[in-house]
């Protein structure tokens, strides 16, 4: 199987790199990216869309089927990295466990030991040093300025560099830096598996969620104009204030998706201890 894997791999990647042969040449300012697309997104994006940010107007406008897909692969990648690593049973291995308490070492034997479980820890005894509560006074101290900054990089990102991906990642780090730095059990204390789990199905509920409210009044799905027939806004704002939604939507989706991935990956499934 792998030989087979490894000439499929081969096969696939000799096709890429010769369709690679129809492509323009990097840089050239005669292919039709630069002589029609690039030229209407540089010179009419911001009366089309009310956003200063190019890249953003780009993204969750000109090019918002592109990302509500991109959203629909994380999803998708949470999804399949729960139903792969998730346990919902004990996983019993035969032996003897030996836990140190100071450190919460767990030693797994085979037999049991001859001699007395303290001969393993004499060097853990040694030369550990009590680091928890500096640890978990500076993830307290750091959490909140994190999160509050993951959701300016949300709101923001049609002013300025950032989005829903960016602030979705930095709102998921805070997740994981909670679980590492006090433990896995904590963490789900706060956003448990279930919430996880509705997160980010709304994430991607709100995304498409607004390209279905556009085609019911009248517009083509994720045509943010129509927006304004419900707010009280003209229409290039409506644009404007809809790329809001589905930032936020992304947002959701990948925080939530983070925290799924590094919590099954971490507890191999079992949802017992992390890292």
């Amino acid at each position: 199987m792998k030989r087979i894997g490894l000439i499929v791999v081969i096969l696939c990647g000799a096709v890429l790199l010769y369709a690679t042969r129809d492509f323009p040449a990097w840089g050239d300012p005669a292919s039709p990216a630069s002589t029609h697309v690039s030229p209407h997104y540089i010179e009419h994006a911001l009366q089309e869309t009310e956003v200063p940010n190019l890249v953003t107007a780009v993204l969750a406008d000109y090019r918002s089927y592109d990302t509500m897909f991109e959203t629909l692969v994380i999803f998708g990648a949470g999804v399949a990295c729960f139903l792969l690593l998730r346990s919902f049973g004990a996983r019993r291995r035969e032996g003897w466990y030996v836990r140190h308490i100071p450190t919460g070492v767990v030693i797994h034997f085979r037999k049991r030991p001859r001699i007395p479980h303290s001969r393993f820890f004499e060097r853990l005894d040694t030369e550990w040093v009590p680091h928890d509560l500096i640890i978990m006074t500076i993830c307290r101290i750091l959490l909140p300025f994190i999160q509050l900054f993951s959701l300016y990089v949300v709101a923001h990102g049609d002013f300025s560099p950032g989005g829903g991906f960016q602030g979705g990642v930095m709102f998921g780090a805070s997740l994981v830096l909670m679980a590492i730095s006090f433990d896995l059990r904590t963490a789900l204390s706060r956003v448990g598996e279930r919430i996880l789990a509705l997160l980010a199905f709304l994430g991607v509920v709100l995304y498409g969620g607004i390209g279905v409210l556009c085609m019911l009044l009248g517009g083509e799905f994720l045509d943010y104009s129509e927006l304004a027939k419900i707010l009280p806004v003209h229409a290039e704002e409506a644009r404007a204030l809809g790329m809001i939604g589905v930032e936020v939507g992304v947002g959701i989706a990948v925080t939530a998706v983070m925290a799924v991935i590094y919590v099954n990956i971490a507890s191999a499934g079992r949802h017992d201890e992390g890292l």
